[in-house]
C-alpha cells in the first residue's frame, strides 16, 4: 500500500509515520509545508490512502486559517480529481470545528468540502474531530497544555494556571495512531457522520499540573507512580519524553562498607521496592527475619548460598545460587535468612521487597540462621 501523509512533520504526522514504518509500510509519501507543490500532484497519482493531517493553528493573521486549512484541502482534492484517484481520505479535524471562531470555521469549511467531495466523486472520507492530544514529540509552549506543563516542569520552569478547575478532555497520541491505522484497514470507529478516538480521558487542569509535579518528585526519590492506571502510565511516559538530556542519568546512594554495598533502585506505592546488594567474597549478609515483609532474591553475578530457617524450627534450608543459572528464591515472612558469597569475586544480588523500606517501621529482627 502506498500512503500519503500531509503534515508529516507535525506532532501527529511524526508519530503516525514512525508507527507505519514499524509495521512494515515502506511506501510512505511524506508531504509537509516545505515540500514542493508539484510533489502533491505526484503523490496523489500513486497513493492508495491519504492521511490529511496538515493544517494551520497558529498563523500570523486570521486569513491564514482559511488559506491553510480550507485552501490546502481544496488543493489536495483537486490533485486527486486530476489524477482520477479514488483513494480514501482520513482528515484530522478538531473539536474547534463546532465553535464560531476563525480556526473552527476553517476546519468546518474543510470538513464540508471533503464531505461534498465524497458525495460527488466516491472517495471514502473519514473525519476525526480531535480533542486535546498529548504524547511524545508534541511542541511545548505551542498548542498543547500537557506538552507545555511537561517541558516546563522537567526543565525547572514555571507554569501558569489561570483556572485550575477547567476540565480537559485528552487523547493520547498512540491511541490516535492505532485508530488511524485501523481506519486505513476499514475498521474505523464511527459516531454518526464523524469518526472518533475510542479512548479519551478527562482531568482538571490543576490536577494535571499536580500529577506532573509528582512525576518530577518521583524521579528524585526513586519512586514510580501507580502505572496500573492507564492515564497515569501514558502521562508519565509523556513527561519522561521531555526530560532534558543531562537528566536522563542520575546517581544512586550506595551504602558501602567492608562487606560490599546496598543500594535502593526503585520504589513503588503498591508493588514494593527493588534494591541491589553487592557482597564481597566470604561475607555473610542478613541473619534477620520479618513479620510481614517478604522478599525475592536473584543472584545475577557470582555464586553463593541462601539459608533460611523458620524462627520456631531448627531445620535450615539451603539454596545454592549462581549468576550462571538464574533462579529466584522467595523469602517468606517468619523465616530468618542470610546469604553468603562462596565465590572468589563480588556477588551481585537483585532484591525485591513487597514494600518500600520504612525506617519508622522496618519490620526487621536480628536472628542467626
Amino acid at each position: 500500500m502506498k500512503i500519503l501523509v500531509t503534515g508529516a512533520k507535525g506532532f501527529v504526522g511524526k508519530n503516525l509515520v514512525a508507527q507505519l514504518k514499524n509495521l512494515g509500510y515502506n511506501e510512505i509519501y511524506e508531504y509537509d509545508r516545505e515540500a514542493e507543490e508539484k510533489l502533491l500532484y505526484d503523490y496523489t497519482k500513486e497513493c492508495d490512502f491519504v492521511y490529511h493531517l496538515a493544517g494551520v493553528n497558529r498563523p500570523q493573521s486570521e486569513e491564514e486559517y482559511m488559506e491553510g486549512n480550507y485552501g490546502f484541502t481544496r488543493k489536495l482534492i483537486e490533485a486527486l480529481i486530476q489524477n482520477e484517484n479514488r483513494a480514501p481520505i482520513l482528515y484530522a479535524s478538531s473539536i474547534q470545528a463546532e465553535l464560531d471562531n476563525p480556526y473552527g470555521r476553517s476546519k468546518k469549511a474543510a470538513e464540508d468540502l471533503l464531505f461534498e467531495f465524497e458525495k460527488n466523486h466516491g472517495n471514502k472520507v473519514l473525519v476525526y474531530r480531535l480533542p486535546n492530544l498529548f504524547g511524545k514529540w508534541s511542541r511545548p509552549n505551542y498548542n498543547s497544555v500537557v506538552a507545555t506543563f511537561c517541558y516546563n516542569i522537567a526543565n525547572d520552569l514555571p507554569i501558569e494556571i489561570r483556572d485550575p478547575n477547567v476540565v480537559l478532555r485528552l487523547v493520547y497520541i498512540d491511541d490516535v495512531v492505532d485508530e488511524f491505522i485501523r481506519a486505513m484497514n476499514g475498521q474505523e470507529t464511527r459516531k454518526g457522520q464523524f469518526c472518533e478516538i475510542p479512548r479519551a480521558y478527562t482531568i482538571r487542569l490543576g490536577d494535571l499540573a499536580e500529577m506532573i509535579y509528582s512525576f518530577k518528585q518521583a524521579c528524585e526519590d526513586l519512586s514510580v507512580p501507580k502505572l496500573s492506571d492507564e492515564f497515569v502510565k501514558k502521562l508519565h511516559a509523556t513527561y519522561l519524553s521531555y526530560l532534558p538530556k543531562d537528566k536522563f542519568g542520575y546517581k544512586l546512594k550506595m551504602n558501602v562498607d567492608h562487606r560490599g554495598s546496598f543500594t535502593e533502585f526503585l520504589k513503588t506505592p503498591d508493588r514494593g521496592q527493588i534494591s541491589i546488594n553487592i557482597i564481597k567474597p566470604g561475607i555473610v549478609k542478613g541473619n534477620h527475619w520479618h513479620n510481614t515483609k517478604n522478599e525475592k532474591f536473584l543472584v545475577v553475578s557470582g555464586k553463593g548460598v541462601i539459608r533460611l530457617r523458620r524462627v520456631d524450627s531448627s531445620e535450615v534450608i539451603e539454596y545454592h545460587v549462581s549468576g550462571e543459572e538464574l533462579q529466584v528464591v522467595d523469602i517468606p515472612p517468619g523465616y530468618t535468612h542470610n546469604i553468603e558469597n562462596t565465590g572468589d569475586a563480588d556477588m551481585v544480588v537483585i532484591i525485591w521487597a513487597n514494600e518500600p523500606f520504612d525506617p519508622n517501621k522496618p519490620d526487621t529482627y536480628y536472628l542467626e540462621v
